[in-house]
């Protein structure tokens, strides 16, 4: 997001207040830790999901087959690490409770290989004040290390509730 230094070193926004989000409309909120993609997330997350596909599951195959000659994570998977990378991006202190609203638009533009570091860089699109609460749209980009390309980008969208906000 413009006019803001890009920073490598993880870091989170804490706000005391669900309405102080809006004057942050625009900005970085955070950027998690680095987490690993492992083959085992993977398989748990083709168990969970019935995607047995065999650019996730079979790394001999993927060797011999596939382009990127190794396993990659299901593109679900990426994306299913959005609650993660936001929660470790941003607090809001008076927020009782927070929900999934769904996503405006997501792209994958990049494989994530097993073995990859994958972390989150979160900024707040939208802010849009409901009754009980707020409805925030953030920016997650899912980030791969080593890579210029993310393996994703998505607006995500959380309705989040606080006592007089």
């Amino acid at each position: 997001m413009a006019d803001q230094a890009i920073t490598n070193t993880p870091y989170a926004t804490t706000f005391q207040h669900l309405r102080d989000m809006k004057n942050s409309v625009g900005k970085e909120l955070g950027l998690s830790d680095w987490i690993e993609i492992t083959q085992e997330r993977i398989d748990t997350f083709a168990g969970a999901t019935e995607d047995h596909q065999w650019i996730h599951i079979d790394p001999e195959k993927s060797k011999l087959h596939s382009p990127y000659k190794q396993t990659v994570a299901h593109g679900f998977l990426v994306l299913s690490l959005a609650s993660k990378f936001t929660y470790d991006c941003y607090q809001v202190e008076d927020v009782t409770m927070g929900v999934n609203y769904g996503l405006n638009k997501v792209r994958f533009p990049n494989a994530t290989r097993s073995g990859a570091l994958l972390r989150g860089r979160v900024s707040l699109m939208d802010y849009a004040e409901k009754p009980g609460g707020a409805r925030i749209i953030l920016q997650v980009v899912f980030e791969i290390e080593g890579e210029e390309k993310p393996a994703c980008v998505a607006e995500f969208i959380g309705q989040a509730y606080a006592p007089e906000s």
